[in-house]
């Protein structure tokens, strides 16, 4: 890019065709920033980039990508690179999860929630964050989990995969101290996505959809805490006090409460 024509800023959303990370999307199209959005299913991807560009009149590219792929973190940044935008603000949101007993999962799905969950996250990450350090500007919000702050028989990999988001985003937002960047850790608790579904945990028990947030709520309070650089956001007061409990509860009785809980998941 020749230095006459300066980079617009721009915020990235991965996971953007469905649940949190479209309404993350959305909010910040109407909030003015361009947006480049990326996930597996280019159509639904395309049509919300040519809903955002109507609606709001911000420049919003899809850019389809599988970020469990080793290759695709770099693709999608030459691509907003070669259409004229510097990220500014990455939302890493992609991420999925798979109910059953470890002994009994498959192999690719073991890898594939390890490769898209931490190993596509941190790449986007250590590509985007030297840049917003150089400009001294930039905000990263990481989509983890209350499965972050437990350990999760049932779902061992996935809760695992969410306590290496809360550990890296924490560790980064200390390394980011007055630099003008910030991280974010955005920890909701059970929420009315397609992330059910894809885990194989769709039929869910009565207390849980207690529990249950909506994506736009959730989307609302990650962005809030993203622009006060607030490091860990846990929405819903439930989910905060279920949190602190975690925290304060002897471990062999919430490793004893989660199995119960995620019992409903095991593999057949």
């Amino acid at each position: 890019m020749s230095e006459s024509r300066r980079a617009e800023s721009a915020a990235l959303v991965t996971g953007a065709s469905s649940g949190i990370g479209r309404e993350l999307a959305i909010l910040l199209a109407r909030e003015k920033y361009p947006v480049i959005l990326t996930a597996r299913n280019t159509a639904p991807l395309e049509q919300l980039a040519g809903d955002l560009n109507g609606r709001y009149a911000v420049r919003c590219i899809a850019v389809p990508a599988d970020l469990s792929r080793p290759e695709s973190a770099e693709a999608i940044i030459s691509h907003a690179e070669r259409a004229g935008f510097c990220i500014d603000f990455l939302v890493n949101n992609a991420g999925y999860g798979v109910g059953g007993d470890f002994a009994k999962s498959e192999p690719g799905e073991v890898h594939g929630q390890i490769d898209l969950n931490i190993t596509g996250l941190v790449s986007l990450t250590r590509l985007t964050l030297p840049g917003m350090l150089a400009r001294r500007r930039g905000r990263i919000l990481n989509v983890a989990s209350t499965a972050g702050f437990a350990p999760g028989p049932g779902m061992a990999v996935y809760y695992a995969t969410k306590a290496f988001v809360v550990s890296f985003s924490e560790s980064l937002s200390e390394e980011c101290r007055n630099t003008g960047v910030t991280i974010t850790a955005l920890c909701p608790g059970p929420t009315r996505t397609g992330f059910q579904r894809r885990a194989g945990i769709d039929r869910i028990n009565l207390t849980r959809r207690f529990f249950m947030m909506n994506a736009a709520e959730v989307a609302e309070a990650g962005l809030r805490a993203a622009q006060s650089g607030k490091v860990l956001a846990i929405p819903g007061l439930l989910n905060k006090l279920l949190v602190r409990g975690i925290q304060y509860a002897p471990r062999w009785s919430v490793r004893s409460a989660v199995r119960v809980l995620n019992s409903e998941y095991r593999q057949r």
